[in-house]
């Protein structure tokens, strides 16, 4: 329902023709449900996928147009399956940061080869290079969509619900006060004690190490698809609008820029409550 009017500003621009970079899994699902309701209102959308994938499926709603990768069906499940057992085992936080760790490493390596296929799909890449696109819209999570609005000069919408080491708000210079906005695995509210904020600032440290060893191949591949030096910071900043699938009542307050807009439960089923 929070969709309804921006999709409603979106549909005045009739026939607008929107290139999609989807990242796979529960993040596809839900961006499906935005793209269903934008086709609803008379756009063209344009999907970019690899062949190899878990739930991005050709559909008539869509243009899909699919890339080969360099690993089996086989292999995405596995590394997919380990990811989700690890969240749900328990342990001490050493623990659980060395499976985070192992987890990233085999999964960034993973969606890392399925962008580099992408980038340097010369017959692909000149087929969107070609049609006259009016915006990109990716979930920023992984930055390949962002490298793509990039080289193709276009405008990029994100939607996503958070990204790793809160690199949205270091994009976007949106205040995140260690003391006031809990970080990962602390457990924390935003109602913290003296301690509790110096265990919050301590639990963001290894952060920084997680996300230089996922992002920084990124930035390397985009500094040379690109011909410059670019940071992934810098390919984030360039977008216009986040939009964020966060609200205030499952989420915990926090500061936020006027270009990230909350758009919590546009993945929600839309069911009558029984008494």
């Amino acid at each position: 329902a929070m969709l309804v009017p921006l999709l409603s500003l979106l549909g005045l621009a009739a026939g607008g023709k929107l290139l999609v970079v989807p990242v796979d899994g529960s993040h596809w699902l839900s961006m499906r449900e935005v793209l269903d309701h934008l086709r609803q209102k008379g756009h063209e959308i344009v999907v970019v996928a690899p062949e190899i994938n878990l739930h991005i499926k050709p559909t008539n709603n869509f243009v899909m147009k699919m890339y080969p990768v360099p690993f089996t069906q086989k292999e995405l499940d596995h590394i997919f399956w380990r990811s989700m057992q690890n969240l749900f085992e328990e342990g001490s936080f050493l623990e659980r940061f060395l499976k985070t760790y192992e987890g990233m490493k085999n999964t960034s390596a993973m969606f890392l080869s399925t962008c580099t296929y992408l980038l340097y799909n010369k017959e692909l890449v000149r087929y969107l290079e070609e049609t006259k696109f009016d915006a990109v819209f990716t979930d920023p999570i992984l930055p390949c969509g962002q490298i793509l609005a990039e080289h193709l000069s276009l405008p990029s919408v994100f939607f996503l619900q958070q990204m790793p080491c809160s690199l949205e708000f270091e994009a976007t210079q949106c205040p995140n006060p260690p003391s006031y906005v809990p970080r990962i695995f602390t457990e924390h509210t935003d109602r913290m004690n003296f301690l509790q904020r110096v265990k919050n600032v301590i639990f963001d440290i290894p952060n920084y190490f997680l996300c230089d060893f996922v992002f920084q191949p990124y930035a390397k591949l985009a500094s040379e698809f690109l011909q410059r030096d670019v940071t992934v910071s810098d390919l984030l900043r360039q977008a216009s609008v986040w939009l964020m699938k966060l609200d205030f009542v499952l989420n915990y307050p926090r500061p936020l820029m006027p270009n990230m807009i909350m758009v919590s439960g546009v993945n929600c089923a839309q069911k009558k409550l029984t008494q």
